[in-house]
């Protein structure tokens, strides 16, 4: 060893430990180096304890050195303190890499799928001996140290190997135990310190601010065999879905306005999406999030549960109470950007490593936050690492990728010379379609599905990508939900003159496979509660938003509903408390919540309400252009012929003697009335009628119906 390895190596600056400490051979003898800033003597000691010699100490900063007898392979440390206390450890500088050729290929191409099994902090047992392997791709670094409360934070410690054909630094550490908090520790290329890092693959975090990583081990039995052997490997676009989008941090809270936690969401959370008849819930992200406010769509950690309601083996059990009521689970996903917190991903290595360099291409100028670099493949198998990992490990059915039109327009929310033109002068993204288009080959590969927050006419987001398409399986109708609701909010009187609004939805409703989203974001910012955007008086009101309902059930298309909407409040959504659950004390808001919970039943026992969903031959209008009345009536069919037939009037005004064409002869009762007394209504209802033999809307045959005032009904053929 000549002088300038030993300064490195006890001022924290060599890049090669593994060259100096652990066993070597020297002039013909091997013999052991140690590191132990801490250390007032160390010798070496056998399997049973028993003293093969001591080292001597050959720098004051804490190197020591001595032969290692012939014949022995196997060594510990016995380190006594500077205070008197001894402590037998293993050496982490004796133990090989535990990543093989081909993982070290597979990850420096980037193909890795299963990364999250090889990079970050794993248990393992090496040569008999329990500890943790840490890994970090950090290519950029001079220098990378694995710290935590077993090595007391100090760099120096633990400095890991560089597997210098893709840049990953890799270490086995002895005696580190599910539990303890790390961080890594980089130098940049010029030697400088780099803030702390939390570990990009870690599996559990503290909270802030301490914001460490905690090496996790799950231990969870998964119960629901039966419901992940269902799963298909296509989607089926013919079934219900109707969703309830959950914040969990402020759908119910505890006394002192503290959180439930993931156990006390599967008690109760569960019995209530199942009391109301949903299919699925929809989480926001549950990803580790420094900042509350941003509701978990700014991630640090992509890979971990965020720890506010508990371990990730608790949210597992939540994931499996679900399953076991037959309740699908979607969580929010975010790979367009992340946060600039020093401990995250920013800078990790001293260089745009997650990012791009440019900020015209790196920065996102709405949300204050770094956007992923699509075109570097380390980035890509990170990113849809955290989407296998979710599914595989957590048995999630579907992941809602979050913002998506921020990531096929390079110009998104950018002005003239704000932005990179692509390849061919362009603002297409094109790193980030092939990432999504990857992405979702290996989502549905994986017998999962996808849902695309895109709002803009991008074509073919839920095409297969053979055809030219994104690939994913939904994708959010923003358009419906914006037109749709800037009606709802005009006065009745004047909705004649917005009738197209309720109507331009079905010029394109069979473009894509769209979910209807009446999401968070509509009752947040200053754009009121769903309720709160209804016109007229308390009464009208409330059958303003039955009647909306009522038309989004009928309307071609998957549903969601924002946790809430079955209270119907007049306040926005506040993240940082409990829903109004006092609400359901009025009768008027108990009307709302029985409305969706019936609504709901109905649609999951009605084939002619969801198995045609995505096509024409599901769909037919009745009358599309009774703008005067402000009516609507059409028919959804299932792939029997059997139908049934909806009507909405969007007036206070009873309509009569109201006559609707229908295909044929029946007997039809109501199936659901808005109108009915039981939500609240004002009681018009209709008996069951056989249909006259008189033509109507080109149909041979009609009934004539009392159409309640704001309202919508739901007709049947009674056999």
């Amino acid at each position: 060893m000549d002088s300038a390895d030993i300064e490195a190596l006890v001022e924290g600056r060599h890049d090669d430990p593994f060259s100096i400490l652990g066993p070597h051979r020297e002039n013909g003898r091997r013999v052991v180096r140690a590191f132990l800033p801490w250390a007032a003597r160390v010798e070496l000691v056998d399997t049973d304890d028993d003293s093969l010699g001591s080292l001597r100490r050959i720098h004051a900063a804490g190197l020591f050195a001595g032969p290692l007898p012939p014949r022995k392979r196997h060594y510990r440390l016995r380190i006594t303190s500077r205070g008197g206390d001894a402590v037998v450890l293993e050496d982490c500088y004796r133990f090989p890499t535990t990543l093989s050729d081909v993982d070290l290929y597979l990850l420096g191409e980037g193909t890795d799928r299963q990364v999250y099994r090889k990079l970050g902090a794993h248990c393992l047992t090496v040569m008999g001996v329990d500890g943790v392997r840490f890994s970090v791709w950090a290519p950029n670094a001079s220098r990378a140290s694995v710290v935590g409360s077993f090595n007391d934070w100090d760099g120096r410690r633990h400095v890991m190997r560089l597997h210098h054909g893709n840049g990953i630094w890799e270490i086995f550490i002895p005696g580190v135990c599910p539990g303890d908090a790390y961080k890594f520790e980089l130098l940049d290329r010029q030697g400088r310190l780099l803030p702390l890092k939390s570990d990009p693959y870690g599996q559990a975090f503290e909270p802030p601010p301490g914001n460490a990583s905690i090496v996790y081990r799950s231990r969870y039995a998964w119960s629901d065999e039966e419901w992940q052997s269902a799963r298909g490997t296509v989607p089926a676009l013919d079934r219900p879905m109707s969703v309830y989008e959950v914040h969990l941090g402020s759908w119910r809270r505890k006394d002192g306005n503290a959180y439930l936690t993931y156990r006390e969401l599967a008690d109760e959370l569960v019995e209530h999406v199942s009391g109301m008849g949903f299919t699925h819930v929809e989480f926001l992200p549950v990803t580790e999030h420094p900042f509350d406010g941003s509701w978990g769509y700014q991630p640090i950690g992509l890979f971990a549960p965020t720890c506010r309601f508990g371990s990730p083996d608790d949210f597992r059990h939540l994931v499996d109470r679900l399953h076991a009521a037959g309740i699908g689970v979607i969580v929010d996903w975010v790979p367009a950007h992340f946060p600039r917190d020093e401990h995250g991903l920013s800078r990790f290595d001293g260089t745009a490593l997650y990012e791009h360099e440019d900020p015209r291409k790196g920065a996102h100028a709405d949300w204050g936050t770094l956007i992923f670099n699509f075109g570097r493949r380390e980035v890509v198998n990170y990113l849809i690492g955290s989407a296998l990992y979710w599914i595989n490990e957590f048995h999630v059915d579907a992941l809602r990728v979050d913002a998506v039109a921020s990531m096929l327009y390079l110009d998104y929310s950018r002005e003239d010379g704000e932005w990179v033109p692509n390849q061919y002068g362009g603002n297409e993204h094109l790193e980030a379609v092939e990432f999504l288009k990857k992405l979702n080959a290996e989502i549905h590969a994986n017998r999962a599905q996808s849902h695309a927050e895109e709002s803009t006419a991008w074509p073919g987001v839920s095409r297969p990508t053979d055809s030219g398409g994104l690939g994913f399986t939904y994708k959010w109708n923003m358009g419906w939900m914006n037109d749709t609701l800037r009606y709802m909010s005009e006065d009745p009187v004047h909705r004649k003159y917005h009738h197209d609004k309720m109507t331009f939805g079905l010029v394109y409703a069979f473009n894509e496979n769209f979910v209807l989203p009446l999401s968070h974001d509509e009752v947040v910012h200053g754009k009121r509660s769903l309720l709160g955007r209804m016109p007229g008086d308390d009464w009208q009101q409330f059958a303003n938003l039955r009647a909306y309902l009522g038309f989004m059930y009928g309307h071609p298309g998957k549903k969601l509903l924002f946790m809430g909407s079955e209270l119907a409040p007049r306040d926005e959504w506040n993240h940082d408390r409990s829903l109004d659950w006092h609400l359901l004390e009025y009768p008027s808001h108990r009307g709302i919540r029985d409305w969706i919970a019936d609504l709901n039943a109905l649609y999951r026992c009605t084939p002619a309400l969801h198995c045609i969903d995505f096509a024409p031959a599901g769909f037919e209008w009745i009358d599309w252009n009774d703008r005067d009345s402000s009516c609507f009536s059409w028919l959804r069919r299932d792939t029997s012929g059997d139908y049934v037939v909806c009507v909405t009037n969007l007036t206070p005004v009873v309509r009569s003697a109201f006559r609707i064409g229908v295909p044929g002869s029946g007997r039809f009762i109501e199936a659901l009335n808005s109108d009915d007394l039981r939500y609240g209504g004002s009681g018009v209802t209709n008996e069951p009628q056989e249909a006259e033999p008189v033509p109507a809307h080109g149909r041979p045959s009609s009934l004539v119906i009392e159409l309640p005032p704001l309202s919508t009904l739901i007709l049947r053929r009674q056999d």
